[in-house]
């Protein structure tokens, strides 16, 4: 019973999400992104396919980053303004399952959108090679991956602050989550103790995305293991569930009344 009414949350969110303007906007900008890019590649010295390959996966990546940040960040928030959770949340359903329905919901537009952006892309890559590399589905399943992790961060703030805020912590969460690395390089080299230790807790604590950052690879056509697949999967995971129930438990204690 309370699976159906999960349910019924997805695929009403699912609808709603897939008739926002910005969504089609962002998806055609997506689109004609990747068709620049053969005729980029074609007035290049470089080899046309490679860069086609990173400027295709980079943009579903950044496009796809960019509907998870607009759209998320406004998941719960509209629904308070516009009184529709007091509705939902009346009735005998738990609040963390109206979350979830709509982090779900999210999630399925985010890959229908995700998808229809990877048909284009390799609807190109094989008009110029005639053949599909397996990497190339590795890198956008990881590419998924942390487009849900920041979906889930971006829900976790829509719980409590306005959408511009939310909207600007979420991206340096993005930031900072591909910067990580060098972060760790600037804990070691740092002279100041304090410094030294900030930087050391960021490292630790926030979710490293350069994880799931495999297009290199995918453009040079060069191996992934299953095993690195894996453990991005868990990782990931991971870091979807922590914000997740950071904002179950901010919501279900947030006075709607």
């Amino acid at each position: 019973m309370k699976l159906m009414k999960i349910l019924a949350i997805s695929l009403n969110t699912f609808r709603e999400t897939i008739r926002q303007k910005i969504l089609y906007t962002l998806l055609i900008c997506s689109i004609i992104f990747i068709f620049a890019a053969y005729f980029i590649g074609d007035l290049t010295l470089t080899d046309q396919l490679k860069i086609v390959k990173d400027m295709g996966l980079a943009s579903i990546s950044i496009f796809g980053t960019l509907m998870a940040i607009f759209i998320g960040i406004s998941l719960v928030w509209s629904e308070i303004d516009r009184k529709t959770a007091y509705t939902i949340i009346s009735k005998p359903i738990e609040r963390w399952h109206f979350l979830l329905g709509k982090y779900l919901g999210l999630l399925l537009a985010i890959a229908v959108n995700i998808g229809i952006m990877f048909l284009t892309f390799t609807a190109v890559v094989l008009l110029m090679e005639h053949t599909f590399h397996v990497m190339l589905l590795k890198a956008l399943f990881l590419i998924f991956i942390e487009l849900a992790i920041i979906t889930s961060i971006a829900l976790l703030f829509s719980t409590f602050t306005t959408p511009t805020l939310s909207a600007a912590f979420t991206v340096g969460f993005f930031i900072i989550g591909h910067f990580l690395p060098t972060l760790q390089y600037l804990a070691d080299n740092s002279r100041s103790q304090v410094t030294r230790v900030f930087l050391n807790v960021l490292y630790c604590f926030l979710p490293n995305l350069e994880n799931f950052n495999i297009k290199g690879e995918a453009t040079y056509n060069l191996p992934i293991s299953n095993l690195y697949l894996l453990y991005a999967t868990i990782y990931g995971l991971c870091y979807m569930a922590i914000p997740f129930v950071l904002a179950a438990a901010i919501f279900s204690r947030r006075d709607l009344k």
